[in-house]
């Protein structure tokens, strides 16, 4: 794992930088970190360029006081600037990674040039989601991390992970728990505040696949529909036998449907990868 010192906000951001050709950038999901991308930065990495970073206070990076989902956002283009790419990217986002990639194509479209979002929404939190966030909180503060990732596990995994692939159980748990409890804290306050991205989804000018797994009780399939439905150029792909994590559950699945789509994607744009 690399690292990096973002200057504007004096934080020390941890990244994976692997490959060559059209940038792909990864964001990863709640309350894990870039780890949980090992298996498609491994298929990627042979056609294109993949950065997979630490969002604020997870994995190697540093904390960083007052995260929100917009300032996420902006580490990632301060990343992107650091690493000197100017040329359009591919950015995909799963879960909490979904909810960064919304807020990029908010804040820097003239950086996107296809999108990528799994287990996902655009809808912001409702009160009950809100109150659940701020149980977890609360949970965290008085019992730790263990704790909010046993109270996770049950919705983050669907029945088939937890029936028949107890090492994606193990290896969840694993990246989960490393995690502080002052990330924990700072990324549900940051997902309970996020704001609404249904109104940009329209405005969306870029190619973009939405993938669900069939079992994700978290951000269901009707929520992807509804992804696809409002962005003019989406298509829409379910991951059979995988819950809310989809590219850990089912690898295989997620790994082709993200390889079609990035083959499918203009050439003239220097998008496309190598065939």
């Amino acid at each position: 794992m690399n690292s990096m010192i973002l200057r504007a906000s004096q934080t020390t951001i941890a990244y994976e930088d692997r490959g060559g050709g059209p940038v792909v950038v990864l964001l990863h999901a709640f309350p894990l970190d870039s780890g949980m991308w090992r298996s498609q930065i491994d298929q990627l990495a042979t056609d294109y360029r993949v950065i997979a970073p630490d969002f604020p206070g997870f994995g190697g990076s540093a904390a960083s006081a007052g995260l929100t989902i917009d300032s996420a956002a902006d580490v990632v283009a301060e990343l992107l600037d650091h690493l000197g790419i100017n040329e359009r990217i591919i950015v995909g986002g799963v879960s909490m990674g979904g909810y960064v990639a919304l807020a990029f194509v908010r804040l820097y479209p003239q950086r996107l040039g296809a999108l990528i979002l799994a287990d996902t929404k655009a809808d912001p939190d409702d009160e009950a989601g809100r109150a659940g966030r701020d149980r977890l909180i609360q949970l965290a503060g008085e019992k730790g991390v263990k704790a909010v990732v046993e109270q996770l596990l049950p919705k983050l995994l669907g029945t088939t992970t937890v029936a028949q692939r107890p090492q994606v159980v193990t290896s969840v748990r694993a990246i989960a728990e490393k995690q502080s409890v002052e990330a924990i804290v700072a990324a549900l306050k940051a997902l309970r505040e996020r704001p609404d991205a249904g109104p940009g989804l329209a405005h969306i000018a870029v190619p973009a696949l939405v993938m669900v797994g069939a079992e994700d009780a978290i951000t269901p399939q009707v929520k992807a529909k509804h992804l696809v439905e409002a962005i003019p150029n989406a298509r829409l792909v379910t991951v059979p036998g995988a819950g809310h994590l989809s590219n850990l559950e089912n690898e295989s699945a997620f790994n082709a449907a993200v390889r079609e789509f990035l083959f499918s994607l203009p050439a003239d744009r220097g998008l496309a990868g190598t065939v």
